[in-house]
This record gives C-alpha cells, structure tokens and sequence, in this order.
C-alpha cells in the first residue's frame, strides 16, 4: 500500500505516524464537508477523534511533515493561517489505507 509521489518515488503507509495518518483523515473529512482545512480547523476534528486537547506542537510539525513528504499542500490563506489540501498522492494512499480496513471488516482478500 504505497502512494506515488510526484518525484518519482513511493510513500507506504507504514512510514507515517499513526498521528500523521489521522491528520490525513482530518483533512479529507473537512474537504468532504467543503470545509477550509486550516490549522484550528483541522485540531478541532482530531480532538474530535481523539477526545482530548491535542498540542500545537505536535500538530504543526505533522502538517510540515506531510507537506514534506508530498501528501498533504500548504499554501497561505492569509498572513496568519495556512490552509492544508490532500495532495493526490496524500488521497490515494488514505484510500488506500480505507480499502485495506474495510476489507477486513467485512471479509475480502486472504492475507
């Protein structure tokens, strides 16, 4: 489960963080909604997922990983707030992943 970069190179999954990954689904479920995927919008959802305050410091470096690794564009949506899109890369390999859990859920591919 790997997605294609637009380097030329792959990104597994397993090369995330487990945080990482969730900030992924973040990102794809303000998208869903058409929301604006900024910083405070996107700990809002993880807090969500998480239940619990979830620190800038952790945060923002995950963003600037994923940014980093070509899965998730930053881009400036003013002079204070970036705003964070799913790279095509950044959607296949969280659909991937999606794929991969339904599966087992509900009975697909023999490992």
């Amino acid at each position: 489960m790997s997605a294609d970069l637009d380097d030329g190179s792959a990104i597994e999954w397993t090369d995330l963080t487990a945080f990482e990954g969730n900030v992924l689904y973040a990102i794809a479920r303000l998208q869903s909604h058409e929301e604006t995927s900024y910083g405070l919008a996107i700990k809002r959802v993880l807090q969500d997922l998480y239940g619990k305050e979830i620190n800038h410091g952790r945060l923002y470096p995950a963003l600037d990983d994923l940014n980093e690794y070509g899965l998730v564009e930053k881009s400036a949506l003013d002079k204070r707030t970036n705003e964070y899109l799913l790279t095509d890369a950044g959607r296949q390999l969280l659909r991937e992943r999606i794929d991969l859990l339904a599966d087992a859920v509900v009975g697909g591919d023999e490992v």
